[in-house]
């Protein structure tokens, strides 16, 4: 393969793939990485001799020896851990000349290439590190995915999955029933808002949010606090706030069937998954559509559907898709609407959400679009850890 160079990765495909040379990658990430291969017993060359695996990602005869007896690193290799036997199995992610702890390029490619068919030949036990790498790396924004194969057998690739939302969530405001809010800055330094009129119309969940995101128990109790329940049975106070956020959605039945099918995984699961939490205002504009020139509001979306807070500041949005999302009033198709959509999907993913729509024809009454909510639910769950 060659040695990995300053400017990418060359993934067993051949395509190249940049991977940001700054530090992504914690201190704390890189020290799980190493307790936890250890604790699984996976090690890092496989079924490789270490010189062999690392042949594969550096000219080991081209770096310098350490050892005065010696000339070349794989040479050192030898002497020490074949003869000698006196460095540790992790030696390699403390060994200045391979890079691992300079940047992110060298630790990633070193860890797709424990994942190769010719360096681990057994599926299972590679789904198996590969599922503990990414439940690591996601904490710094990276994931390991297949971009190939060989006589079946996966071959990965790192790649960036946007590490989330940067920033930290001050303002919740979701589930309005009436006139829009009017919103002032009460400090603008500190990005500090106010509701000074409409404010019984809408929620503002006003807790810090924790690294795991927000869960429908923490919800629960938030909102059993707001109400003065809090002597309330848990069914109770779960059940005024699911009525709550029902009557947010007004009279549209596909977004109800949305957040029913998602409430009844509360039943199965426990409070402890994801809220899913509707009609959350993304960006808010003064002014109703009415005061601008047609065409010419300065936020084209201001609401959310539906937001989901996940674990490692992962943000998912779900939309719901009527008719007035890609038609005109009179019902016609509207290239333009279905344009200023697209656009506003490519800013929120550029901004580090993630956005998933479904059309009305997805969501009509039935047990078929309840199969497709779970399904879609079922592997959002599996794809975040949640």
């Amino acid at each position: 393969m060659g040695s990995a160079s300053p400017a990418g990765l060359l993934n067993a495909t051949g395509r190249e793939v940049t991977i940001a040379a700054a530090g992504y990658i914690t201190g704390v990430t890189r020290r799980r990485l190493i307790d936890g291969l250890a604790e699984m017993g996976a090690h890092w060359s496989g079924a490789l001799e270490e010189v062999d695996f690392l042949g594969r990602l550096y000219d080991v005869d081209a770096l310098p020896s350490r050892d005065p007896r010696f000339s070349t690193a794989g040479q050192d290799i030898v002497q020490h851990r074949w003869l000698n036997n006196d460095w540790d199995d992790d030696w390699i992610f403390h060994d200045s000349r391979f890079g691992l702890a300079d940047g992110d390029e060298a630790l990633l490619a070193l860890l797709v290439e424990m994942l190769h068919p010719e360096v681990r030949t057994d599926v299972t036990e590679v789904e198996r590190i590969r599922s503990f790498l990414n439940r690591v790396l996601i904490s710094d924004g990276y994931e390991l995915v297949q971009v190939d194969d060989i006589s079946g057998a996966p071959i990965f690739a790192a790649c960036r999955v946007g590490a989330g939302v940067r920033g930290t969530m001050k303002n919740l405001i979701f589930a309005s029933i009436g006139p829009k809010p009017e919103i002032v800055l009460a400090d603008a330094v500190n990005n500090d808002l106010r509701i000074v009129r409409h404010g019984q119309n809408c929620l503002i969940y006003d807790r810090p949010l924790a690294a795991h995101g927000l869960t429908w128990a923490e919800l629960t109790a938030w909102w059993a606090d707001q109400e003065g329940i809090a002597a309330a049975s848990e069914r109770d106070v779960a059940r005024s706030l699911y009525q709550r956020l029902d009557r947010s959605l007004g009279g549209n039945d596909a977004e109800r069937r949305i957040l029913r099918t998602y409430a009844e995984r509360y039943v199965r699961l426990g409070p402890d998954i994801p809220a899913l939490i509707p009609q959350v205002y993304l960006h808010y504009d003064p002014y109703i559509r009415t005061h601008h020139q047609p065409g010419a509001a300065s936020l084209a979306r201001q609401r959310m559907d539906f937001l989901l807070l996940l674990p490692h500041r992962v943000r998912v949005v779900i939309e719901c898709d009527g008719k007035q999302h890609y038609a005109d009033d009179d019902g016609r198709a509207s290239p333009r609407r279905y344009a200023e959509m697209m656009a506003e999907d490519r800013e929120l993913r550029l901004n580090g959400y993630e956005v998933y729509r479904f059309g009305g024809a997805d969501l009509v009454d039935g047990p078929e679009t309840v199969r497709r909510l779970d399904a879609f639910f079922d592997r959002l769950a599996t794809r975040h850890a949640v």
